[in-house]
């Protein structure tokens, strides 16, 4: 177990004993973390439309305790920690767009998607907004809960109008504490969400409109 400064606070977590550790991050001088990366989804249903539509998919905006390597945790409806010891291999917004963009093409039902930019001339615009992405551990639980929640909206470009948007939340139970466990929960949640995301999309009337 990393040691700590008795400054810093740390809750060992059940059994497995998983270190908390607050915004100051890991101690300087400490082992380097373990990274941790997430798959994009690649299967849907066979009756997907196909849509002759350039999309460009937005970096997901979020708040500042998620846009970080650091894989959030929240013990209560107000404070945000962080595992010690493990880290995203990209800042969540990143890795999720990048997620995003992959499940979008492995549906093989889009013309073009990519990254939204000033060298991609996209016919609509993919704006994505990462409101929960964090193990949650309330009302004394031992064991955490996996929170995704993604707020997208269909932008026609180049007015700038939106003409859709949705919400896709999705929640599961790790099944113990254990990190890598915790991991491959995030990855099925996150994953159950991208699928809806891009199901939605190519679906939407407006995006071929």
């Amino acid at each position: 177990m990393t040691t700590h400064r008795p400054t810093r606070r740390i809750l060992l977590l059940g059994g497995a004993g998983l270190a908390l550790a607050g915004c100051s991050g890991l101690p300087i001088g400490g082992p380097a973390p373990t990274l941790y990366t997430l798959s994009p989804k690649s299967t849907f249903p066979a009756d997907l439309p196909t849509v002759s539509r350039q999309l460009g998919v937005d970096r997901p905006s979020s708040p500042a305790a998620l846009a970080t390597t650091r894989i959030a945790v929240a013990r209560g409806p107000y404070t945000i920690d962080y595992y010690a010891g493990a880290r995203w291999i990209d800042e969540a917004p990143d890795m999720v767009q990048r997620l995003l963009i992959e499940s979008f093409e492995n549906s093989k039902r889009i013309v073009g998607v990519g990254r939204e930019s000033v060298t991609l001339r996209s016919d609509i615009v993919l704006q994505v907004e990462l409101r929960e992405f964090q193990a949650e551990y309330l009302e004394g639980a031992q064991v955490p809960t996996i929170r995704v929640r993604i707020n997208v909206k269909l932008v026609r470009m180049p007015q700038r109008h939106i003409v859709a948007a949705t919400t896709v939340e999705r929640t599961r139970p790790a099944p113990d504490n254990r990190m890598t466990s915790i991991v491959a929960t995030f990855d099925e949640v996150l994953g159950k969400v991208l699928r809806e995301i891009v199901v939605w999309t190519l679906g939407n009337p407006a995006i071929n409109a």
